[in-house]
């Protein structure tokens, strides 16, 4: 299927073209309607954060170690060392699923959305099922887990990984793995070099949000601007909040002369 790589024009209501869709434009609708809505129908963005380059470079380095297993039809040694039975997945499209602004994708016939992911892995259980995994990259001093409020959009990021995959035919476990390397800071020294602790978390997922979710998205798209409302972790969405009180502090300044 030909698909743009990225999406360069606005949403226009009721265009009949499919619209592409990303991993992370659903977490941004999940978190805000209002912000999707400016950034597909306006083209105006949430302000870009910072680079983690450090984390990018943890995520290259440890996909070649994964694919030094997977060339030889192995598990890595934190595989077996958590008792998961699987090895390294091999597909000719591994690559391309990797890709940014390429991943995994399917049509949602429903809504016309195309919808794509990146995934970071995937290995292949004895029975033949799909595990999506995923690396995250840190650096504090407690133990990693994924126990904190805001780390919802890192399971909503593997689901809709494993629904992408179900969707293109295969055969996919609800267990997804989380490769969750931690920088240790009890060091005395830097030393020109960083050391880790590496953890495995497991975790089930539960992809039946997705469908509904789209059908929410293509009605947001096809209305009129969503207002200012509860963010999806609670309380007013920090880029709105800000939007709106910058806003009305201008109108007062203006009107005050």
């Amino acid at each position: 299927m030909a698909v743009q790589r990225r999406n360069t024009l606005p949403y226009t209501p009721g265009q009949k073209t499919e619209y592409k869709i990303s991993r992370s434009k659903i977490e941004l609708f999940m978190q805000c309607p209002r912000c999707f809505w400016l950034d597909a129908r306006l083209k105006i963005k949430r302000p870009d954060g910072p680079p983690f380059s450090l984390n990018k470079a943890v995520d290259e380095l440890l996909k070649k170690e994964f694919d030094s297993y997977r060339k030889v039809s192995k598990p890595h040694p934190i595989m077996t060392d958590n008792q998961i039975k699987a090895v390294p997945y091999q597909h000719e499209d591994l690559n391309k699923w990797r890709q940014n602004f390429v991943g995994v994708g399917v049509l949602h016939k429903p809504t016309n959305l195309y919808v794509y992911g990146a995934v970071d892995d995937i290995w292949e259980t004895e029975d033949g099922e799909l595990l999506v995994v995923d690396y995250k990259a840190t650096a504090k001093n407690s133990e990693v887990s994924l126990d904190a409020d805001w780390q919802v959009s890192y399971k909503r990021q593997v689901e809709v990984y494993q629904w992408l995959l179900r969707q293109n035919g295969f055969k996919v476990n609800d267990t997804a793995i989380f490769i969750y390397t931690n920088g240790r800071m009890e060091l005395d020294g830097f030393n020109d070099r960083l050391e880790f602790i590496t953890k495995l978390i497991e975790y089930e997922g539960d992809d039946s949000w997705i469908s509904g979710t789209l059908t929410k998205m293509k009605a947001c798209l096809e209305g009129y601007i969503p207002a200012v409302g509860v963010a999806a972790m609670g309380g007013i969405c920090d880029y709105c909040a800000y939007a709106k009180a910058r806003t009305e502090l201008t109108l007062k300044a203006l009107k005050n002369g």
